[in-house]
């Protein structure tokens, strides 16, 4: 009973996002379609525009309708959403040309379509199409850094300078290549910082996936240690299980992957930092989301031991957690750190612009917030999981610097 009820949950997650997904879809691939009649009149071309929508939306029905082995449908679900998606961004990029073009249109007597704007439609969508793929075969491991310095004025003075790598969403049952996640973890060991934090969702489903990364991901060192929390899908709660029994043990089993990688795991507990006989706390929660999610992380208990006036450095997976719970934690908790919305693997990032469809579902997705002197840094993950690249959201390697205010 425990498999069937998640496949069902499940299917009905995918379906009901995909219905939406559809549904803008369709309403941007009419409208592209304008530009392909303007540009030629081949009926072959016509029908091979709409053929392969036909043949891809089919495809992710039929799988979402007759799927009965859970694993088997998400990997041919993720296959074609992947396609209909690496089809459907460059549309939506460059559909709002089309659209100013009808506006003038309007004030012109509605003439029809000038041949040259469709013309560089189509051009600009092949150069979108072109960054999609790169998304999708270079993009999944183009790992950057992000770096930020935050000040606080009772951060105790041993601290002062002290720095953060965090890493987050490795989901390493997405990995294939070896080369280059080895490039990521070598990269964020080369930030050479004091402490590493990692902040959930280790595995896509099952600890088996770390079998044969546990020694690679064991390279990650800092010097004041390496420390980590629960995501959601570390719980095993996205497969079926052949018993409770059988999801139990592969959480207890992943714990000692934890371990197995030298990474202390907090659950729901805090530990102290110390340097020059001074100490701040780390504090680690197990995961608490909205919309649906577990929330199983208890900030009060974890926080119940420590003196109230000590800096606190909270991890927690989900970013809700901080607005709906530890923001107003009668303790203070100076900087919480959090992952697991992946900045959607989608979006736009340039000149201090920042954009993704993730921002309609979380209100801190990206980067650094604050509130009340509080602050919340969201990394967008070191891997992949759904959508097999990344576009525009890069990867990330945070390296968060603390520094004492006058």
């Amino acid at each position: 009973m425990l498999g069937f009820f998640w496949v069902s949950k499940i299917v009905r997650d995918m379906a009901s996002r995909l219905t939406l997904f559809l549904a803008l879809f369709f309403v941007v691939d009419i409208y592209f379609y304008q530009a392909i009649i303007t540009v030629t009149d081949l009926v072959s071309v016509h029908i091979a525009y709409w053929l392969i929508d036909i043949l891809l939306i089919s495809g992710l029905i039929s799988i979402l309708v007759a799927g009965r082995q859970l694993q088997r449908a998400q990997r041919w679900l993720t296959g074609l959403f992947t396609v209909l998606l690496s089809l459907a961004i460059p549309k939506l990029v460059v559909t709002p040309l089309l659209l100013i073009e009808d506006i003038t249109r309007l004030f012109r007597g509605f003439p029809g379509r000038s041949f040259y704007v469709s013309e560089l439609v189509l051009f600009l969508a092949v150069l979108v199409l072109l960054v999609v793929i790169f998304g999708l075969t270079r993009g999944k491991h183009f790992y950057r850094v992000h770096n930020t310095t935050l000040y606080f004025e009772d951060l105790p003075s041993s601290f002062d300078g002290f720095t953060i790598t965090q890493i987050s969403d490795i989901h390493v049952g997405s990995f294939t290549n070896e080369k280059q996640v080895q490039k990521g973890i070598d990269l964020a060991n080369a930030q050479q910082s004091d402490l590493l934090l990692f902040t959930g969702d280790l595995v896509n489903h099952a600890a088996s996936e770390m079998d044969p990364w546990i020694s690679a991901f064991a390279q990650l060192h800092a010097p004041y240690g390496k420390y980590s929390v629960l995501g959601n899908h570390d719980y095993g709660d996205y497969i079926q299980w052949e018993s409770q029994t059988a999801k139990i043990a592969n959480l207890e089993r992943l714990k000692v992957v934890h371990q197995e990688m030298g990474f202390h795991l907090l659950l729901n507990q805090a530990t102290l930092i110390e340097k020059d006989r001074e100490s701040i706390a780390l504090v680690g929660v197990e995961n608490w989301g909205k919309k649906g999610f577990q929330q199983y992380g208890d900030l009060r208990k974890a926080t119940a031991s420590l003196p109230t006036g000590i800096f606190k450095i909270l991890m927690s997976h989900d970013p809700s957690h901080w607005d709906e719970v530890s923001v107003d934690q009668e303790q203070h908790v100076h900087l919480t750190l959090a992952g697991h919305t992946h900045g959607m693997q989608f979006g736009i990032e340039l000149f201090g612009f920042k954009w993704s469809p993730i921002q309609y579902f979380y209100k801190r997705w990206a980067g650094l917030y604050q509130s009340d002197g509080k602050y919340l840094y969201v990394n967008r993950g070191f891997g992949y999981h759904g959508l097999k690249g990344r576009i525009g959201m890069w990867p990330e390697i945070t390296v968060l610097r603390l520094k004492r205010s006058k």
